[in-house]
Parts: C-alpha cells; structure tokens; sequence
C-alpha cells in the first residue's frame, strides 16, 4: 500500500475542502458521502479518493456504546502499520473514532475490499513527528486543523497488524 503523490488537481481539492469556512459542511457530511460510494462499490473506492488520498474504513468498537462504528478516514501507509491523525477537521475536540481505539484498541480495517485485524496505539514524540508528516504530507489541511485547534494537540494513532 503507498500513497500517492498530490497532483495539480488533488491540491486544488485539498485547499478547496480545507478552507476554514467550508469545514462545517465537510467535517459532517465528507464521511457520508464516502460511505455511500465505498458501499456502492463494494468497499473499493470512495469519493475522497479524487483528492489522492488513501482511504480506510476504520471499524472500531464505541467507547461508551459498546456497538460497532465504521468510519472511512484519512489513511498514511507505512510497510503493514497505518497511520491516522485524529484531528477532527480542527475541531474543538478529538474524534470519536479516537476515543473508541483509546477505550477498545482492537479493531478492524477494510481497504480495497479487505478487511483485516489491527491493534492501535497512540504515538508520541519522534514517532508521533514521523506519522504526522506521513499523513500530513498527502493532505495540506492537516497543518492548517493544527492551526484551528491550537488549543489541543492533535493526537496521532498508529495501526499495526493483530498477531
């Protein structure tokens, strides 16, 4: 699994989605949309994946509910770990997919149509720079969330493969 590399187009759409005005739209309605077309494809491909980004569905089991919760996000790929960035678009607070894998840290991730047992943990420090610029460097928006949720720092999560 490897991430592309942005095009002319892709960061047209990445400005365009992490333009702080439009988040409100994006933050709640960009995982729905990708739904709908990863459940019209049969989980291979989302409308994200215009943008150049790799997607996942994330399956996690919810903190306080204890049902299962499946969300498409923002993928970084290295060799058989993943990494995901919990910004929440900037947001005042982390999202909820974050607290399920800090409450449950099993899970499952479906990508391409295969879905295959990960554990998560959360990354600090030299691991925590290393994941971020992983992400952040298929995504300019990342830095600019930073910016908008300067009043918390946003965690960065790891997904290794379950042994």
């Amino acid at each position: 699994m490897k991430a592309i590399k942005p095009n002319l187009l892709h960061r047209l759409l990445h400005s365009i989605v992490s333009i702080h005005p439009l988040l409100a739209f994006f933050a709640h309605n960009m995982h729905r949309m990708d739904l709908y077309f990863l459940k019209l494809t049969t989980g291979k491909y989302s409308l994200s994946e215009l943008a150049g980004w790799t997607i996942i569905q994330l399956t996690t089991i919810g903190a306080k509910t204890g049902r299962q919760r499946t969300m498409p996000l923002l993928a970084g790929l290295e060799a058989d770990k993943i990494a995901l960035i919990a910004s929440s678009f900037g947001r005042e607070h982390n999202p909820g997919w974050y607290y399920n894998l800090r409450a449950h840290p099993e899970c499952t991730v479906t990508f391409k149509g295969t879905s295959l047992p990960y554990v998560a943990r959360e990354v600090h420090d030299e691991e925590y720079d290393k994941y971020w610029d992983l992400v952040a460097s298929n995504y300019v928006g990342y830095e600019k969330y930073r910016k908008y949720a300067a009043h918390r720092r946003i965690p960065v999560m790891v997904l290794e493969p379950k042994r």
